[in-house]
């Protein structure tokens, strides 16, 4: 029996940790509820609403998983009094220590995923309140890659690249960008949304020569980034890139 994996052993129970998009959903709603802004002032505050929304899905994270571990730990010790493993309160300590194995497994599986999850939480916490403001795209597309965001539509993209914007997110670059700019350069410009605070010198000089622009938090880009040149706010990239492709798109009928 000390080969049990907890986590398998609760799912058979019907205890399972919250999936990580209804979580960062949460997230998103609890702060845009928060501070009750319309589409404009979503776009407005972007800035800010990314910071505050990964802190409040980590939040969420940690509650949830608490509450998970405790009620796995509950279900078990209840299975062993039921096994007859547990006869009274003096054989816990070693009953406990024999499953010490399926425990570590546990909590390490914890860990893992929670590193996972934070990996992830900046792209789907960015994806879902840029979806909120109704910006016309297609998602996923493939074209060397997989953007998130290509916009207007790919069937504009067929018709006329350079008119087009691709749009994706990384929490952290690293070389990562490597691998989506080949097709992406032949947009209007290849925007890259991190909150990755390591980005080198060189690297960034790389990618201007790829056409790339780093969208960020204001506050990220004050701290580390003022003086690249290829390196905006996503505030910026709504005023000054977006909106005014928007103007063309409508102005040429491409959008309605």
């Amino acid at each position: 029996m000390s080969t049990i994996n907890l986590k398998d052993f609760a799912a058979k129970e019907g205890i399972i940790l919250k999936k990580p998009e209804d979580l960062i959903i949460e997230a998103k709603d609890n702060i845009t509820r928060k501070h009750a802004y319309t589409k404009s002032q979503i776009k407005e505050h972007f800035d800010l609403l990314i910071d505050e929304t990964e802190k409040e899905a980590h939040r969420l994270y940690l509650q949830y998983e608490e509450e998970y571990g405790k009620r796995v730990f509950s279900i078990f010790i209840n299975h062993l009094i039921n096994r007859k493993e547990i006869a009274n309160i003096s054989q816990i300590s070693t009953i406990l220590g024999k499953y010490f194995k399926p425990f570590d497994r546990f909590f390490l599986s914890l860990a893992q995923s929670r590193k996972s999850r934070a990996g992830k939480a900046f792209e789907k916490i960015h994806n879902a309140l840029f979806k909120s403001l109704d910006y016309p795209f297609d998602e996923q597309v493939v074209i060397n890659g997989k953007p998130d965001f290509l916009m207007p539509s790919a069937k504009h993209f067929k018709v006329n690249p350079p008119d087009c914007i691709i749009f994706t997110a990384k929490r952290t670059l690293r070389e990562r960008w490597r691998q989506i700019v080949t097709e992406g350069t032949r947009g209007l410009g290849f925007y890259l949304a991190t909150i990755d605070e390591n980005i080198s010198s060189n690297a960034l000089k790389e990618m201007l020569d790829h056409r790339i622009i780093i969208v960020c938090p204001q506050r990220i880009r004050n701290d580390h980034y003022s003086r690249a040149i290829n390196v905006i706010s996503f505030k910026q990239f709504f005023n000054d890139v977006l909106d005014p492709a928007m103007t063309r798109w409508k102005r040429n009928k491409i959008i309605s």
